[in-house]
């Protein structure tokens, strides 16, 4: 049947999934030990601070990082008990808040960026080498593949 893997085709899958699972840890621990952000709010986080306003809609960050709108809500609750971030009225749509980071927030951020770039450049980045543009173009196929919506079958 066309939509089964082979043995080969799934020996290659399951070794990618070990890794990318297993570098989404360690990547989250190393977050987690240097400056006590987690991944979810690191995600926000950097979205936020690479907004010209340092703000942005639950919606927009929702699109952005590709979470559901109420996920992105708890979250944002959440880093606002932590002083990471807080809510602010939208003078166009009353309906509408946004999500602005706090200068506790910004250097919660710059500090998780330093440990955090450090290791994906060290698990990530120099492992490797002069395979990247390889792993680069692999990881545009495979996306265009997926599609805008992620949904299961980019045909249907």
């Amino acid at each position: 049947m066309a939509d089964e893997l082979t043995d080969e085709e799934w020996v290659v899958w399951d070794s990618f999934y070990a890794m990318r699972r297993r570098l989404d840890r360690a990547l989250e621990l190393r977050l987690q030990s240097d400056s006590g952000v987690s991944a979810p709010e690191y995600e926000i986080l950097v979205g936020l601070g690479r907004s010209s306003d340092r703000r942005s809609r639950v919606r927009d960050i929702a699109e952005q990082i590709g979470w559901e709108k109420s996920r992105v809500s708890h979250q944002v609750t959440r880093m606002g008990r932590r002083g990471l971030g807080r809510r602010a009225e939208c003078a166009s749509d009353a309906r509408g808040t946004w999500v602005e980071l706090t200068p506790d927030g910004r250097r919660a951020m710059l500090a998780a960026t330093r440990g955090h770039t450090a290791a994906i450049k060290r698990c990530f980045a120099d492992v490797l080498g002069a395979d990247a543009e390889v792993v680069q173009a692999f990881s545009g196929r495979v996306l265009d593949a997926i599609g805008t919506d992620a949904s299961p079958d980019p045909q249907g």
